[in-house]
Parts: structure tokens; sequence; C-alpha cells
């Protein structure tokens, strides 16, 4: 999808029960009910609606984040894998530790004045959570309302595409082997308006010379021109040197550990490799899972 199309309806301004009969949660007449009970006993539509028993608190919280421009996905919507927590759990304390990470990086790194719009999320190992922490800090940046592109730039194993349930034949390895446009790679998230990914696509024979190529540096310096935020998922740094290409394109990084297994050796040695290519590493995340 061209991501620069026009914003998708939010639901800003509609009432909680026009938004509710749009998405098939409510029919007219019950809205009608509810609306005679909370005429009747002076309560608010969702208390009302609760009530009745017409509606659950989800429907009602879902409703409420049309309503304030502040999407997230219902529980069961197949569309994005549950991995995806803060598509699903916006209030949940992990995505309230993602917020907070959220909050320092846009106050330690993103800035578009100085052209900081992009950032890689890197780790040492493959098991660390590194894809799952770029896909869950893509959403809530989209959620800020920034429009928000996330690349899996991890051509070796990449993981994005099962994260959103997107088809991987066209995506980031297409655009640098100039087998297609960037507009037909990237896909806009439904139900997640201001997210969009681009995935790996096929897996290359060359992947690091690859990512080595100008076209790259041209690719991140277009989006960077079209998105407020770039969030490009890594390989593990211990397996493969892609991730200090990716993270030198960017500029600015991000370290994921995994408590209680992450290698401390290791990872400040990956570290430190990351600030002597001329890198900014920002900050951490130390996932306890």
């Amino acid at each position: 999808m061209n991501a620069m199309t026009d914003k998708l309806d939010t639901g800003a301004g509609r009432s909680i029960g026009a938004i509710l009969i749009d998405n098939g949660r409510l029919t007219p007449d019950a809205a009608e009910r509810i609306l005679k009970l909370q005429k009747e006993q002076g309560l608010r539509f969702g208390d009302a609606a609760i009530q009745l028993g017409l509606l659950s608190e989800a429907d009602i919280q879902q409703a409420l984040s049309r309503q304030y421009d502040y999407p997230y996905l219902m529980p069961g919507d197949e569309r994005v894998s549950e991995e995806v927590v803060a598509a699903f759990k916006p209030f949940s304390p992990i995505v309230e530790q993602l917020r907070a990470v959220r909050s320092q990086l846009m106050l330690r790194w993103f800035d578009a004045e100085i052209g900081h719009k992009t950032l890689a999320v890197v780790s040492a190992s493959r098991a660390d959570g590194r894809s799952f922490t770029a896909a869950n800090l893509a959403v809530v940046f989209s959620q800020l309302g920034e429009r928000t592109l996330l690349i899996d730039a991890d051509l070796r194993n990449p993981s994005q595409h099962q994260l959103f349930r997107l088809e991987n034949k066209l995506g980031l390895s297409s655009l640098l082997a100039g087998r297609a446009e960037l507009a037909e790679a990237i896909t806009r998230i439904p139900g997640l308006i201001d997210l969009s990914v681009l995935p790996a696509g096929a897996t290359p024979p060359n992947p690091q010379e690859l990512l080595a190529r100008p076209v790259f540096n041209a690719l991140m310096a277009t989006v960077a021109g079209q998105y407020d935020i770039v969030i490009v998922d890594t390989p593990a740094g211990a397996e493969t040197a892609d991730s200090q290409t990716i993270a030198a394109r960017t500029r600015g990084a991000v370290v994921v550990a995994r408590k209680d297994m992450s290698s401390a050796p290791a990872l400040q040695a990956f570290v430190s490799s990351l600030q002597h290519s001329g890198v900014a590493v920002v900050g951490a995340v130390l996932n306890n899972g």
C-alpha cells in the first residue's frame, strides 16, 4: 500500500454507540435500549450497555480507543499475531513498560529537526526477543499518532511477516535487488492506523552484500522522508555483521537482552563494536520472559 495515502477513518468525533454499530458489535435496536436505560438511570452509555448484558467491558474499551484515536485490536483478531501484545492489551504492565521505553527514545533520540527518525533494534543473540521488541515498539509509536514504519531487515531469519500475518514474497530484499517498488512492498496494518510494515522478502543468497549496497542508504533516506518513525529489526549480532551494517545506516540503536540468558561479556563486546562503528546506542531493553 502507498505510505502516503490519506488517513483512514478512526472514529474520532463519533459516539461510542455509532462506532459499535458500525463495527457490528451492536444493533440499532440494542442501542435504543441502552440509550433508554442511560436516560432513565443517569448512567454512562457503557455502564448501561454492560448492565443490560449487551456489551462487555472489552467492547467499551475498544470503542473508546477508536473515539480517542488510540487504536488497538480485539482478542481473537487473527490479522495480527497475539505476540504483538501492544496491539491487543495496551493497558497491560508489559505495554506500560514499552511506553516508558518509547518516552525515553522520544527524549533521547527521535528528533526530526536533526534527522533522527530511524532506529535499529539489535541484540547479540537470536533468543533475546529482538523481533518481539521491534514489533511492539512500532505499535506503541503508531498509537502515539506517529506515522510508523517497521522494517524487517533480518534477511536470514525474518519474523515480522509472521507477527503481522503478511505475505513475504515482496520485501526489503526485493527492493535492494531492484525487483520491486517501495509502494508495492509496504503494507499498512489493518486496525492499527499509523503502522506500516516492510517485510524482509524472499531470503537472498547474499544478505550482507545487499545491505551494504548504496541502495539501502537511499531507501532509508526515502522512508525517513515519508514516516515520522522508522524501526528496523535486525539479525542477531553474534551470528553475522549484518546488524552493524544496518545500525550504521540508522545511526542509532536500542539493544535488547534477555534476563538470565544473555551473556554479559558477549553483550558488552557487541555494544562496543557498534559504538566503534559510530552507532549511538541510545537505550537498552531487558526482556524478562
